[in-house]
């Protein structure tokens, strides 16, 4: 399974060290070009119809269209290519692509859309560095306006026309696509917000380009994806008890608000943790012990009694914010469980506990930085502003400031959650369903990274694989969701996960 993320600059450099290596940059092309008309000729047929348009732009996009549309008259189908610009001043290997196609090329001013059954897009490619206008984004609204009234179908080339191959955002207007054919690697376009909406189905080809590239590249983003972190998931061996499997902590608000603890605790129990205890304040001590079975609750009122709690090394890991309140005495709670111990504890911060550093994020990060194991903290955008401010990066490089700014692990949360680490490795999940937006689910993410983290499994892989066991959990589950569910669909996730068989 192919995890690595690369940049438009870094997929220009695989490129270039492969051809470096002997390979010629025609056969890329041409390899290209052929794997998007294998997906064009499934598509149409699937569909029904046998006329292709394919929209050619002025570059190597432009290119990899007019092979396609070579490769597509090869295999019988009534194929017509429209030019964006002249092609006569095509250069390089794109010019020797429409030299290939030794036909007409009308411009796009004469592509009559509605004798179309699928249209190739293949105008611009991940690198577009400026904003559609003119006639380019009138025939890209043309299109979209044309499969979402007369429900037409569109396969975009690397990536849909419009769309930043590297931040994911709009250029303008982008191109709906239906599905989108990209090469050797993804780019964050494909998985982030609205680069994930706009491209359908993804399909990775391989075109040649040989992986030894992405040794001299060192690529530090990654899909969220179980390659990444299976190796490292915490299966119990056949001689494992519960205190081998970690204690995990949960601290509950008052008696008004303990239900976000419990789901948190539940979701730490359900991740694999041998043991959880729900810190619980003393006026909400009977309500939590009367909702809870299999989890533990132990008596902790303020910062003293959460570290009385604590001095018990066999606590390994701890959540906090999920109904805790917002305020001073939250701070304090906060500043008490990252406190420097005798040994090594996992945190992890969400809600709340974020929320009452909004005024002095520094006091956080200071806390933070005097913590003697690692830190998650769970931001869904609103809180993430608060924490770390607005500006107009893409969401994957706010994550990664925001995770060097703090020294902790940041899950940005959202549709396209990125989890980074301090070091400058990220990863982009794709498995989270609409589902999911529903009140509670975040309270069970922060509770699975906490058991995760009990398990001793590594900080940034827990994140990540709490992030995709989330979401995984939630699709399995499917309409209907609410967060209570999520706990109980872990089971399903774990069974497919460890390979044991499916319970009929």
């Amino acid at each position: 399974m192919k995890i690595e993320i690369l940049t438009t600059a870094e997929m220009a450099e695989a490129d270039r060290l492969t051809m470096d290596s002997g390979v010629a940059g025609v056969a890329l092309m041409e390899a290209a070009g052929r794997a998007v008309a294998d997906r064009a000729a499934h598509l149409i047929r699937r569909r029904g119809g046998t006329k292709i348009e394919v929209l050619c732009g002025p570059g190597n996009n432009g290119g990899d269209g007019y092979v396609a549309a070579h490769a597509l008259l090869e295999m019988g189908f009534d194929v017509e290519a429209h030019t964006l610009g002249d092609p006569r001043a095509l250069k390089g290997d794109a010019a020797w692509a429409y030299e290939l196609w030794n036909r007409d090329a009308p411009p796009i001013d004469l592509f009559d859309i509605e004798q179309a059954d699928l249209v190739i897009d293949a105008l611009f490619g991940a690198g577009l560095a400026r904003d559609l206008d003119g006639a380019a984004r009138q025939l890209v609204e043309r299109v979209n306006v044309w499969r979402r009234s007369r429900g037409g179908c569109v396969l975009a080339v690397d990536v849909p026309s419009g769309l930043d191959g590297t931040t994911g955002a709009l250029r303008g207007a982008a191109i709906e696509a239906d599905e989108t054919v990209t090469f050797f690697r993804l780019k964050p376009a494909h998985l982030l917000i609205p680069g994930r909406a706009l491209c359908g189905t993804i399909v990775c080809a391989d075109i040649g380009i040989s992986s030894d590239a992405l040794g001299a590249i060192a690529p530090k983003a990654f899909h969220n994806i179980p390659a990444l972190w299976r190796a490292k998931l915490p299966v119990p061996r056949i001689d494992a008890h519960k205190y081998s499997r970690g204690h995990a902590v949960v601290l509950s608000g008052h008696l008004a608000a303990t239900g976000a603890a419990r789901l948190a605790a539940r979701g730490a129990l359900r991740a694999g943790a041998g043991l959880v205890t729900v810190a619980s304040p003393s006026d909400a001590l009977l309500v939590n012990a009367a909702a809870l079975t299999a989890i533990m609750v132990r008596k902790s009122d303020g910062p003293k009694g959460l570290a009385d709690l604590l001095a018990d090394p066999r606590k390994n890991s701890i959540a906090l914010g999920p109904g805790l309140g917002v305020g001073e005495a939250t701070c304090a709670l906060v500043e008490m469980a990252l406190a420097p111990g005798a040994s090594s504890r996992a945190t992890v911060l969400d809600a709340d506990a974020l929320i009452s550093f909004a005024g002095a994020p520094e006091r956080l990060f200071a806390a933070i930085g005097t913590a003697n194991g690692p830190v998650v903290l769970t931001p869904h955008a609103g809180e993430f502003a608060r924490l770390f401010g607005r500006d107009d990066a893409d969401k994957l490089s706010r994550a990664r400031h925001a995770a060097e700014k703090s020294g902790a692990i940041v899950v940005f949360k959202g549709p396209d959650t990125v989890v980074a680490h301090p070091d400058g490795r990220a990863a982009i999940a794709s498995n989270a369903p609409a589902w999911l937006a529903t009140a509670g689910s975040g309270d069970v993410l922060a509770g699975v990274i906490c058991g995760l983290l009990a398990q001793a499994m590594p900080a940034f892989e827990a994140a990540c694989a709490g992030v995709w066991m989330h979401g995984e959990a939630a699709s399995l589950f499917g309409p209907g969701l609410i967060a209570e569910d999520l706990p109980e669909t872990l089971p399903k996730v774990w069974r497919a996960l460890a390979g044991a068989p499916a319970i009929s």
